[in-house]
């Protein structure tokens, strides 16, 4: 079976929305039991803002409703009838004439619920250029009323693989930097230190050094 897009996020949704067993949700999301019923404890996923599977066309509320009726049954993932886009392993993504229109709903979806990519990663995932992504953050674009946001997947701007590894890059990025925050911290703390200790140091040394008779 497929696995859903951004798991983690998918898994967090349902233990929150329904009476799903950790089994039942762990087998759909690709994820441990234990991890699972972590998530629903609160040890994991706490800065993850869930996923609507619903929403985003990989399951229906029957199939829920089937598998919350009998913990035997399991979750199917729903056929998507949007044709999935062919990743390109270089070069500018081309976004269809007919596709392009649909690309403020796309960015508006990525700011909301991937706020870990960058303008630059989220112009390479759908074909957009950063003017475009800032208008449609600020709210400036010519057409913000009618923006609505949406999956880039379900539109088929680009594909669940290519979103799902986009997004794994940003947040590793981020969780170094965060690591690194610390250890800068510390030698800037460090340094000054010194620097106090080297000019008390220096205020113990007598003014008037009595000169060398010889």
């Amino acid at each position: 079976m497929a696995q859903p897009l951004m798991p983690k996020a998918t898994a967090v949704w349902l233990v929150e929305n329904t009476a799903l067993t950790f089994e039942q949700i762990a087998e759909f999301c690709k994820l441990h039991p234990l991890e699972v019923q972590a998530i629903a404890d609160g040890e994991v996923g706490m800065g993850i803002q869930g996923l609507d599977p619903i929403t985003n066309g990989v399951l229906t509320q029957e199939e829920i409703d089937r598998c919350v009726e009998s913990t035997d049954n399991r979750l199917v993932i729903a056929k998507s009838k949007i044709p999935q886009p062919r990743a390109k392993p270089r070069g500018a993504r081309y976004t269809p004439v007919s596709k392009r229109q649909d690309r403020p709903d796309a960015i508006a979806w990525l700011l909301k619920n991937c706020p870990e990519l960058s303008d630059a990663q989220i112009s390479r995932l759908i074909g957009t250029t950063k003017p475009t992504i800032n208008s449609v953050r600020d709210k400036t674009h010519w057409n913000s009323q009618q923006i609505k946001p949406q999956n880039p997947v379900n539109l088929g701007l680009c594909t669940a693989q290519d979103l799902e590894r986009v997004v794994v890059i940003a947040k590793n990025k981020a969780a170094k930097l965060k690591a690194a925050e610390p250890a800068v911290d510390t030698a800037v703390e460090t340094a000054e230190e010194a620097g106090v200790e080297s000019t008390e140091d220096q205020s113990e040394v007598p003014a008037d050094l009595p000169s060398d008779p010889s």
